[in-house]
This record gives C-alpha cells, structure tokens and sequence, in this order.
C-alpha cells in the first residue's frame, strides 16, 4: 500500500525545513520529493514520554494509548513497576498483553525495585531471578529506575545481580536518585546507570551531564522539575529528554509531551533543539524501533497545523493514521480486571492518635517535588487524642494495608512554607 502526504517536512537531523510530498509504502517511509505544495501543514516524528508509570494514568495501555495518540505520542518509555509492586511478574505480563492492541510503541521495562524499599508492605516480591526471567524478554527493553541507590553505593547483592543480569542481555538501567551530588553520583553513574529523571535542580543536572548521564526533564501530575531544568534546552540540548513520570487522566486529556514542546518554544528555544530532545533523543538512547521521519524508517509522525501550538491533526504509526482532529480509531473496549485488594473493614478508632507528648513530628511536603522534610509543631489535641490543625495547615495523613488486616500506619503532613 502507498500513501502520499504533502506539507511542510521538519527534518530534525538536519536543521531544516522542506516543501514536499511525502510517500509512505508498507508502513515505512519510501521517498520525500520537493515541489511545492499548497498545503501549509508541519510534518515531524511523532513525540516520545521517555519516563512514564503507565498506571499514575488510572489508566490501561490501550486506554492511555486512546487519548495520547491524541496528542502527538507514538512511543514511550514505560514503568510497569506500580502494578509490579501489586501483583509482580503477573502485573508485568498484564500491562504487555493489554499494551499489544494500542497502536503507541510501548517499551516496557522491568522494575528493579519490587518492593521500592524494604520498608515497604508491597503485594510482590521482585528477585533477580524474575528480574533475568524478564530482561532476557524481547519486549523488556531495559531494567526500569533503580531507585534503590543506597543499594547500588553499598554493593547491596540483590541490586548488583540486578545490574549484571541487564548487562549481560546488553540493555539500559534507568535511573532514580533525587539529590545526589559529588562522589556517589559518579558511582552511581560508573555502576551503569544512564538516566535519570529525579534531578530537582538545575547545578545537580548539570552535574550528572558532566559525570556521562542523561537528564529526563520531568513534567506530571504530580512532580514538576520543568522550570527548574528548561535551561538544559539550550547548554545541553542533546543531553535530556522530556518526560511525565507520571500523568492523571484530568491532565492527560488536555495535553502530553506536544504541551513541554509548546512551552518550551514559546521560551524561545531553538526548535530544533526541543524536537530532538522531544521526538529523537530517546529513539537513540534506548534503541527504539520508532522512526525519526528518515527514508527507510518505520513511518510514524504527526502532521500540526503550525511550530508554535503543535496542535496535533493527524497521528501515523506504521503508515497507519490512528489519530485525527482529537479522536484515535481505537474503539473502546472492555478489560480484563486484576487486582490485589484483601484488606478487611476499618473503624472510626482505628484512625485515633492518642496525646504521648506535647509535640508531633510533620511530614513537609514541597509543591511539585517528590522529596520531602520533617518539622516538630505543637500537638492539638481534641478528648485526648491529637487532631489535625487545620488553621496551620497540619493534617492527619494514613496508609491502609491493601494485602492483610493491619493497623492504619498515621502521620501529620503539612505543605512547606
């Protein structure tokens, strides 16, 4: 089957842009002619999450896939460690099969971190025997954030294993150390760790670049490093990717990766500089079969009516339009449901603090970060048991077991000033 588009072709490899007709032929690009054309649409590789937990969505692949295709996505680079963390390998096996008929290129990982610490009350254990039966999978295509970093600095057993398995299937280690600077960056970084999407200022990026790392600049839901890390656009453009981390549907539904693109250039960043790190940067990094808009490549692209709003018009993955004027032609459809959910019923007086001194140890948390602080308040105190203190923004916090009958784990949690 052949197709052929005209526009306006953004050729990212070479800084320019082209007038022409684009030919597609059995879903891969066969030719990019130049006679000029009337139609003033952009055509550009489609946009690449580099970092995304999938499930942060509430969302199936095939359902996020239905409204990121939307946007411009074609490819990501996807976590499944939350749902690990429920179910283990049968979580992993879940979001691959369900992933099959949702069009984006789905690159999955497999978690390195099941429990995240031990600490953790988790539904599933990770080994590195699981992690091998994984990573030698050809649909795993790297070991996901090692975010066990104490673990990698202190030669911790299970995490070496860990690292030399994906090693010996030759693939890529993600990496997760928020705040960590000098010595143990570049140890971590020597152990193998490429990237690294945590970084919350701007001289620790650097720093990490300067050590051989990759800087995800991250911008979700819930984290956002975005104006902190924007600078890296322009000193080291071919050093960082874009990335959502993770990404709630209310904000999905209005836009992925196309809005950091749009951002950034009404910053003024060279445009050629945000589409690399947006659509190219991570193809090379990770090896993707994702094409960059090249004679031979796979033909996935995206057609915008202009270089400032990159409001998508049309989405093509193989050849194939899946997405056009806000609406993809996956159908909806019903899923399968797996779960993990044994907890029993909780009371009133399960969530009760009694008074056993006159101050409270705060959880404080930083708008837009994941890390956080800690701070000692005075206790208020209602019939003996301490109570949130609204008017200072002190709140009671709790953690129910989902796998057995525990005790709710309470804290107090304010916003930092």
């Amino acid at each position: 089957m052949t197709t052929t588009i005209a526009g306006i072709w953004v050729n990212i490899q070479e800084r320019k842009i082209t007038e022409g007709v684009l030919t597609i032929k059995d879903g891969k690009i066969y030719s990019f002619e130049e006679p000029p054309v009337t139609e003033k649409q952009y055509i550009l590789p489609g946009f690449i999450d580099a970092h995304i937990h999938i499930e942060s969505s509430m969302l199936v692949p095939y359902e996020f896939a239905r409204i990121a295709l939307t946007h411009g996505t074609v490819a990501t680079i996807s976590d499944p460690h939350e749902i690990a963390n429920v179910l283990g390998l049968d979580g992993v096996y879940y979001m691959l099969e369900n992933a099959k008929d949702a069009l984006i290129k789905f690159n999955f990982g497999a978690p390195s971190c099941v429990p995240a610490t031990g600490f953790e009350s988790a539904g599933a254990v990770l080994d590195a025997k699981e992690i091998e039966t994984l990573i030698q999978r050809d649909d795993i295509k790297y070991l996901s954030e090692m975010m066990n970093y104490p673990g990698v600095l202190f030669n911790d057993p299970q995490v070496m294993e860990k690292i030399a398995i994906t090693k010996k299937y030759k693939k890529f280690i993600d990496g997760h150390a928020p705040g960590l600077r000098g010595d143990d960056a570049k140890n971590y970084i020597a152990a193998g760790i490429s990237t690294d999407h945590e970084c919350f200022t701007l001289e620790e990026a650097l720093e990490k670049i300067q050590y051989g790392m990759k800087i995800l600049i991250r911008e979700g839901s819930a984290a956002r490093n975005y104006e902190a890390l924007h600078p890296l656009l322009k000193s080291n453009p071919r050093e960082c990717m874009f990335c959502s981390d993770d990404k709630h549907p209310d904000e999905l539904l209005l836009g992925h990766i196309n809005l950091l693109v749009k951002k950034s250039i009404a910053l003024g960043y060279d445009l050629f500089d945000v589409l690399y790190a947006a659509c190219i940067h991570p193809i090379e990094h990770y090896k993707l079969n994702v094409g960059q808009l090249r004679v031979g490549d796979p033909a996935d692209f995206i057609i915008c009516k202009d270089l400032t709003d990159f409001q998508v018009e049309k989405t093509f993955i193989d050849g194939i339009c899946v997405a056009e004027k806000g609406k993809s032609i996956l159908p909806p459809k019903k899923h399968k449901v797996v779960n993990n959910f044994n907890t029993t019923p909780t009371q009133p007086e399960d969530f009760k603090i009694k008074k056993a001194g006159n101050k409270i140890r705060v959880i404080e948390v930083y708008d837009g970060q994941l890390i956080t602080g800690e701070s000692q308040v005075e206790v208020s105190v209602v019939d003996g048991d301490v109570v949130s203190d609204v008017a200072n923004d002190i709140l009671k916090i709790a953690v129910v077991n989902r796998y057995s009958k525990q005790a709710p784990a309470l804290a107090f949690i304010k916003t930092s000033d």
